[in-house]
């Protein structure tokens, strides 16, 4: 679908959710730009011959960061997976006081590998008229829970102080409750929608082929019953009787028996990426850890299923022959809706390891690029693969193409070079990607593949000099 410049570009005034006001001479010369960038690249969607982005460092000294959000339009929120959100300028200067600290409150974490911590974080739509602040981390296992299940996932709000500079830890909410069995596929993205509403990625509990929970046999991102393995979304301004938050009336499963009623989509193995388009239809983007064979990215709609752990990717997944890597099979869902197909998805190298065709081994999702610094990756979704193999940081970035007709075929996906890094090879495990509210991205990277030590970084992905 051709991209819509003067719709979609966060220059133009047009009264969109996300768009920033005031900037009506940037128009036509947004729309320049980008003509100029379509005509030298010869064919949107084409990775370019000499690299026209580089990645400049912002600011380092992280342990793991894993979120990147605006405070305002001149500093930025980076969250650490240690249980830190720093308040980084756009000079790249960190605040020694943290913006919010939750280490208190985390479960144990590993001195090494762990998806557990501090993993999302989210400002209300409102915040500078309420200052409340929403933060996702593993907080130790509840009394209520099994002794033999890992941690239980907060969802908490904060207030800020009236500055907005930092936040009462004292003022913690606590929303939401989940208990996970097992320390891996937390999901914990975050994110408000369009509508208002704080939308949630659950990962699926752990443990591999979605079993092994001691409470379902089909899985815990096939059960209804369980907030594992879902996208919720809840309403934060108008609670219910009986609960700290209200859950929306369009949400799919309300006033159905035997079911949650925050969930929003199912059929997820572990979201590690959930972002909102800034321009165009606003859609939200989830991209999908795979477990052995197959990355994908999907679009996520209301009351979707998207397949785990029936499918993986496009493509049937057997688990009791996880490894199978071709299964004519015909997958049904258990629930009879139908699976909604991802955008794109492409092969792993644990499973792949010869084939050109596979770009890493844990995918990293990204945004839609809505920024003007790079006209020519408008409108395009920018993401990243963790490593090509676990031992050594070797993240890649890539970047996918809407085709010309919505309804048919999936996205291209090309690598993303940049000229401050030959060869596409970063040297680094890229961990996550964040966006400003000018719609511009960031690039988070770390040398260690686990919590230790100071290497982690924010790069800003900027025109190549």
């Amino acid at each position: 679908m051709p991209a819509r410049f003067h719709e979609d570009c966060p220059a133009c005034p047009e009264p969109r959710p996300f768009a920033r006001a005031g900037q009506v001479a940037a128009r036509f010369a947004c729309l320049l730009a980008v003509t100029v960038a379509i005509l030298v690249a010869g064919k949107c969607g084409a990775a370019e011959e000499s690299p026209a982005q580089s990645l400049r460092k912002l600011a380092d000294g992280f342990v793991s960061p894993v979120v990147v959000v605006s405070l305002d339009a001149h500093r930025l929120l980076v969250v650490d997976q240690i249980g830190l959100v720093s308040l980084v300028a756009e000079d790249g200067a960190k605040r020694p006081e943290p913006f919010l600290d939750v280490q208190t409150r985390l479960t144990k974490l590993n001195n090494g590998f762990d998806e557990r911590g501090l993993l999302g974080l989210a400002l209300h739509p409102r915040f500078v008229e309420n200052r409340k602040v929403y933060a996702y981390y593993s907080a130790p296992l509840r009394q209520s829970c099994p002794t033999n299940w890992d941690h239980t996932s907060h969802l908490s709000e904060f207030t800020a102080s009236p500055d907005g500079g930092r936040v009462d830890i004292a003022s913690e909410k606590l929303l939401l409750e989940i208990d996970e069995p097992y320390s891996n596929h937390n999901g914990g993205r975050i994110a408000f929608g369009p509508d208002g509403c704080l939308y949630i990625g659950m990962g699926d509990g752990g443990n591999g082929n979605d079993e092994g929970h001691d409470r379902s046999l089909v899985g815990n991102a096939q059960d209804l019953t369980t907030h594992l393995g879902k996208i919720l979304r809840i309403d934060v301004d108008h609670p219910d009787a009986g609960r700290a938050y209200g859950i929306p009336k369009s949400n799919p499963l309300v006033g159905r028996a035997h079911a949650r009623p925050e969930i929003f989509a199912w059929g997820i193995r572990n979201p590690w990426g959930m972002s909102f388009d800034q321009g165009g239809d606003h859609e939200l983007f989830a991209a999908d850890v795979g477990q052995n064979r197959y990355e994908e990215v999907n679009i996520i709609r209301l009351g979707g299923n998207y397949g785990w752990n029936q499918r993986e990717g496009h493509h049937p997944f057997d688990r009791k022959n996880p490894g199978k890597l071709d299964d004519s099979e015909v997958a049904t869902p258990s629930d009879r809706s139908g699976f909604l197909e991802p955008i794109l998805e492409y092969k792993n190298l644990n499973a792949f390891p010869k084939d050109p065709g596979a770009m890493g081994i844990s995918i990293t999702g990204g945004h839609i690029y809505r920024g003007r610094a790079l006209p020519h990756l408008q409108g395009r979704y920018v993401f990243g693969d963790w490593t090509r193999q676990w031992v050594q940081p070797d993240g890649r970035l890539l970047v996918a193409t809407r085709p010309k007709e919505a309804a048919t075929g999936e996205w291209t996906l090309d690598p993303l070079p940049v000229a401050s890094h030959p060869e596409s090879k970063l040297g680094a495990y890229v961990l996550a990607l964040g966006q400003d509210m000018d719609g511009e991205i960031y690039v988070l990277t770390s040398q260690r593949a686990g919590l230790l030590d100071r290497t982690g970084a924010v790069w800003k992905l900027v025109p190549a000099k």
